[in-house]
Formats: structure tokens, C-alpha cells, sequence
């Protein structure tokens, strides 16, 4: 079976096309039922706080209120030296930035990966319109 690259090609752009066109479609009107959905969570809220409770039942569901909380660091200088001072790097997520660890393989070429980290590499393909 031969192929068509050029209309490969054309199969491709028209396909990612249509995908942006619906995805920008989605998220928009993601965007406004997102808004609806704080707007209601809001009020119900407002009756919890009103009536001093975690919660209600109604015929259509459950309400419960949460307190959510998450922490974040403004100055991470201090906060690098404190997790090394008290060897607490279990506060800290488990994940490789791969800007970082990329730039510092490639300073180091002949001393490999450490121990305990993997590379997957995997080739994909790039397609872009003909410049106008």
C-alpha cells in the first residue's frame, strides 16, 4: 500500500484543526458552567455559615462543608536550607524538574544517570503549516 504524504499531511492539519476549533469550543463553555458551579458553592456555603454547620441533607443530595488547606513557600532560600538542616525531604513531592535535571546530565556527560533514575525517549512527529 503506497501513501500520500502530501495528503497525510493535509489529514493532519485538518484533524489537529478541528481539534483546537472543539477544544476552544469546550473550554469555553467549560469556562461559564465552572463560573455557575462557584457562584451555587458560594451560596451554599453562605447557608452553612449561616446556620453554623458542616452540612445538610436535602431530597436532591448531600452538603458538606470543608476546609481545604495548602501550603506554599514566598521564600524558598530559607525553606531549602530548613528541609536540608532537618533532612526533611519527605516534605517535599517526589518528582525530577526536567528543565534542571536535563541541564545537569548534559554538564555532566560522562558520569550517566544516578542511581535510581530512568530516561525514556521516544520520537514524535511535528507538523506545521506552509509559512503564508
Amino acid at each position: 500500500m503506497s501513501t500520500n504524504i502530501e495528503e497525510l499531511v493535509q489529514t493532519y492539519l485538518t484533524i489537529r484543526n478541528h481539534r483546537e476549533t472543539i477544544l476552544r469550543e469546550y473550554e469555553a463553555e467549560d469556562r461559564e458552567l465552572k463560573k455557575d458551579l462557584q457562584e451555587v458553592e458560594q451560596q451554599l456555603l453562605a447557608v452553612c455559615n449561616e446556620t453554623n454547620t458542616n452540612g445538610f441533607k436535602t431530597d436532591s443530595g448531600t452538603v458538606t462543608r470543608k476546609l481545604t488547606e495548602r501550603f506554599y513557600c514566598n521564600d524558598w532560600d530559607n525553606f531549602r536550607k530548613f528541609v536540608l538542616e532537618h533532612q526533611a525531604v519527605e516534605l517535599l513531592e517526589r518528582r525530577i524538574h526536567q528543565g534542571n535535571f536535563k541541564e545537569f546530565i548534559a554538564e555532566r556527560p560522562e558520569d550517566g544517570l544516578p542511581p535510581g533514575v530512568n530516561v525514556m525517549k521516544e520520537f514524535g512527529i511535528t507538523v506545521r503549516k506552509p509559512a503564508a
